[in-house]
């Protein structure tokens, strides 16, 4: 069984931050452990209210995941405060954890700011240099680039400016946001090689924890052996079947169908 491990904040509701991640990651066959950065009051219409946990605690967190089960991969998502990011990426260090896939989560959905400008900063300088690769959506990706992005030819600058200023090992800038919603672009700092990646617009309003899901299903195929390139590929796919399932919850912009190809386990047990 691989293993996965996801540090992030907790969604009340269920369709993002560490139970999309998990949910995630067992859809993708793999074992799924959690560090909790903070605890979110919030539904499909939006965040009324974010706890942080203390960095001390995060740091016990991931003690006891890398001490007895330790992760083939590991997915960081929401984080908002400054003190915590410095220890994630001192534990990531002091472990020397593989296939980091960092989601750099800077507003919710709805539009809620989740992380402050000095925990941006930390980001920036101390968790994205360790990172196999990170996945900016594109206000994530002007904010990083320090430039406005409103075509394929800027989003491959961004990239290339985002790997170059960071020094991660590749950038996954995401077309959503009213920008070729399907269409993603991977950067390879290294070689400076470009992948778009095609998607199939879906036209499914409810889009509820995106980002964390196709960050997760990343982290979940590079714990499973895949290659980059692979991992990305087959982490579209799944978020297009999630996507493509319609579930339909809530009064605002509502979760995906996480596990739309698993089987239900009512019909495992009718038969035995």
């Amino acid at each position: 069984m691989y293993t996965a491990l996801t540090i992030a904040g907790s969604d009340s509701s269920g369709g993002a931050g560490i139970q999309a991640d998990l949910k995630t990651m067992l859809a993708n066959g793999v074992y799924g452990m959690s560090a909790i950065t903070a605890l979110t009051a919030q539904n499909t219409t939006g965040v009324t209210d974010i706890l942080d946990a203390t960095p001390e605690f995060v740091a016990e967190e991931i003690d006891a995941v890398f001490t007895d089960i330790r992760p083939d991969a590991v997915k960081i998502g929401m984080v908002s405060a400054s003190e915590i990011i410095h220890v994630i990426a001192e534990k990531l260090k002091e472990y020397k954890a593989e296939n980091i896939v960092v989601d750099p989560v800077m507003v919710a959905t709805s539009g809620a700011r989740l992380i402050s400008d000095d925990a941006v900063e930390t980001l920036e300088n101390e968790l994205l240099p360790l990172a196999t690769v990170i996945t900016p959506n594109i206000p994530e990706a002007e904010v990083l680039s320090g430039m406005k992005i409103t075509s394929e030819e800027h989003m491959a600058e961004a990239a290339e400016l985002i790997g170059k200023k960071f020094g991660m090992t590749a950038v996954l800038v995401k077309g959503g946001h009213n920008l070729n919603d399907a269409n993603d672009l991977l950067y390879t700092v290294a070689d400076g090689n470009v992948r778009w990646f095609r998607g199939v617009r879906i036209d499914n309003p409810n889009t509820h924890g995106t980002g964390c899901t196709l960050s997760s299903a990343i982290a979940s195929n590079l714990a499973k052996g895949f290659s980059l390139e692979e991992s990305v590929d087959r982490g579209k796919k799944y978020i297009s079947g999630a996507l493509g399932a319609h579930l339909d919850l809530g009064k605002g912009s509502g979760p995906m169908d996480h596990g739309f190809a698993i089987p239900d386990v009512g019909q495992y047990l009718s038969n035995i």
